[in-house]
């Protein structure tokens, strides 16, 4: 069965529907879901952001947070453990932000363990990390 690694950047997308959200569902049709932890909380603060910034409806957001409670139970999620913080691994260009290698690193250590199928961000920056670190992107 295909593994795909989800982003923040791409499960927003799907969820409401923004540019490349439709791609991304396409993606992940019938596929395990990876991600960490993060994912939920990057999400929240999003959905959180965008409503307090009249981006979204309150019927639309509260819809928004409800399918991230449901979705949450579709992904395999790992937590960010100190393991992870001390993993020694960074891409030899770029320097990803906090939260992103947070993701590159969970990433991997699924990769480690089952390969994945494709590593899913609508990041440019964080899928350019990705293919340095050798993840399916």
């Amino acid at each position: 069965m295909a593994r795909f690694y989800v982003d923040t950047s791409a499960y927003l997308a799907n969820l409401l529907g923004d540019v490349g959200g439709d791609d991304v569902a396409r993606d992940l049709a019938g596929g395990d879901l990876l991600s960490s932890t993060l994912l939920v909380i990057e999400s929240q603060r999003n959905l959180v952001r965008r409503a307090r910034e009249r981006g979204l409806s309150d019927a639309v957001f509260r819809q928004a947070l409800d399918q991230l409670a449901a979705d949450a139970a579709l992904f395999t999620l790992r937590d960010l453990t100190l393991d992870l913080c001390l993993a020694p691994t960074m891409p030899m260009l770029s320097t990803p932000r906090s939260l992103d290698l947070v993701h590159l690193r969970t990433a991997l250590w699924f990769h480690a363990r089952e390969p994945l199928t494709r590593f899913i961000s609508l990041d440019a920056a964080q899928a350019a990390a990705a293919r340095e670190l050798g993840l399916p992107v």
